[in-house]
């Protein structure tokens, strides 16, 4: 099957270089976290294409101010590169972000991606207000990365960016890694705002499972939200093979649509490929 994957990460090398060296400091914790993709760009989207990827979202996301701009026109530049690729861009709670947001809207951006554990913001504060209100305006998906896990930051946790939803509450969101470990609080919003979805990344997997396992009424309850769950991987950090995620999708007991759905259509819906 085709795959759209929504959540994938593709950085200027300097950046990657300083993620590594996270993932890096987390196995020296004790938690095996080996990059399993930790290869050149070029043999990276070999990968992508060898698995199946048809098209994908390579997110970036600054972890300071000063960057997102920077970040934005860099990865227009892969994605004008790149035939899978879909244009995406980040933001920071800092002045003129209103302004780059709607710079990289207009130059085609089909998605964004917000880490609000890394860049240790806000989500709420008035300097992203007219962000998210120009993000919902334009139907153009944000993947958020707004839950307590791996560990919970300042500003995380789902009932601070349901903060965000109250007052935008037409904005198409995915919340990254269905919320995480807050699973149950991650469905009670794609059921309260009619374009909120979860992604995939790292759900179910075994490792994932040894530390935050899914809750015994997880496949019955998203069977019936099935158009709002999305493929999401975390390529290339993540501890195991891609097709480790697929094999934790395909056990959910999804039938052959709502499988269908989450491994391609909602994806290709969400970052419009029939344009």
């Amino acid at each position: 099957m085709a795959l759209v994957d929504v959540h994938v990460h593709f950085m200027p090398q300097n950046v990657l270089d300083k993620v590594w060296a996270y993932f890096d400091r987390v196995r020296e914790s004790g938690i095996d976290w080996y990059i399993h993709y930790r290869t050149d760009e070029d043999a990276r989207l070999t990968a992508l294409r060898e698995l199946g990827v048809v098209a994908f979202a390579p997110l970036v996301y600054p972890h300071r101010p000063g960057m997102a701009r920077w970040l934005n026109e860099w990865v227009a530049g892969f994605a004008a590169r790149v035939p899978e690729a879909v244009p995406t861009g980040t933001f920071y709670a800092e002045p003129g972000a209103g302004e780059y947001v709607r710079e990289a809207l207009e130059a085609g951006a089909r998605c964004f991606k917000s880490h609000v554990q890394v860049g240790g913001y806000d989500p709420r504060d008035d300097l992203l207000g007219g962000v998210w209100g120009l993000l919902a305006e334009a139907g153009v998906p944000v993947v958020v990365h707004c839950g307590n896990g791996p560990i919970p930051g300042e500003f995380t946790g789902l009932d601070v960016f349901e903060g965000v939803l109250r007052k935008h509450p037409r904005l198409t969101a995915v919340v990254a890694h269905a919320g995480m470990p807050d699973y149950a609080a991650a469905l009670d919003l794609v059921e309260r705002y009619p374009n909120v979805h979860v992604d995939t990344t790292m759900v179910g997997t075994p490792f994932t499972e040894q530390l935050v396992p899914l809750p015994a009424w997880w496949s019955s309850r998203i069977a019936g939200l099935a158009d709002r769950v999305v493929l999401g991987s975390d390529f290339p950090n993540i501890p195991y093979p891609y097709e480790v995620q697929l094999d934790a999708i395909r056990s959910w007991g999804l039938d052959a649509a709502a499988e269908r759905a989450v491994l391609h259509d909602n994806g290709a819906r969400l970052l419009q490929l029939s344009r």
